[in-house]
């Protein structure tokens, strides 16, 4: 696993983050390093997916980067015929998943889209997924892309949307973001690391609190949803259609 050294030297600019070549290479250490209960997250995931998944329906992992989600489901159903889309607009993302793909025996039944998610028709869905990239979309556009997602699942489809939130009481905001901060210097970024990845973020990823997304996806017709699991300013959520 490479190194994620991307913010590791000073930088003159700090050009907004984006999930290019450089970002690619790094991206398993960046998310082990970055993200709490990232494995945690996307295993259970994972084995919710087959729970809920129904007979010649599609899975959609939207936001799949270079394939850890769609590869843990792809395993979860072993010799089980499903069918999924993976969606993202990064292509060195896309690219790796390709070469990913040419390693596993059920590769064929997972297709992969380089787009927008905004642009991508959900149809005949049972399982959505959107893994800590609704928050990379604006604002104006999240309410309909979760009314899509909604009308196109099945009822008793699941959406299952993992976040980086913000907490609406600005103590508890602050201590959580102060524990973040020790999370990253405990897994070895340096205070110029986190800065710099800090300002390449802001105004790129934009952060709601919980209670938004409740509501969102309440406004879109789910009937259920829940936090099932939370750390600080990361929460793991689903719906049920």
């Amino acid at each position: 696993m490479k190194r994620d050294k991307v913010f590791a030297q000073k930088k003159d600019r700090i050009e907004p983050f984006a999930f290019n070549r450089e970002v690619t290479a790094v991206f398993d250490d960046m998310l082990k390093r970055s993200v709490p209960l990232y494995q945690e997250s996307i295993l259970r995931q994972a084995q919710m997916a087959p729970e809920f998944f129904q007979e010649k329906t599609r899975i959609y992992d939207l936001g799949c980067s270079h394939g850890n989600l769609g590869v843990l489901i792809a395993a979860q159903f072993d010799d089980t015929p499903f069918s999924m889309v993976g969606v993202d607009s990064s292509i060195p993302m896309i690219e790796k998943y390709y070469s990913r793909l040419e390693q596993m025996e059920n590769a064929h039944q997972i297709d992969l889209v380089c787009g927008l998610l905004e642009d991508i028709q959900i149809e005949n869905a049972s399982v959505v997924l959107i893994n800590l990239t609704l928050q990379f979309l604006a604002l104006n556009k999240r309410d309909a892309l979760i009314k899509k997602i909604y009308q196109g699942l099945l009822p008793g489809g699941i959406l299952l949307v993992t976040e980086k939130i913000i907490h609406p009481s600005l103590s508890i905001n602050e201590l959580e973001q102060d524990f973040y901060q020790r999370f990253k210097r405990e897994n070895g970024y340096s205070a110029l690391e986190i800065s710099q990845k800090r300002d390449a973020l802001e105004k790129v990823l934009i952060p709601e609190a919980i209670g938004d997304h409740r509501q969102r996806f309440l406004d879109a017709g789910f009937s259920s949803f829940d936090v099932w699991l939370k750390w600080f300013n990361f929460a793991s959520m689903i719906a049920i259609k």
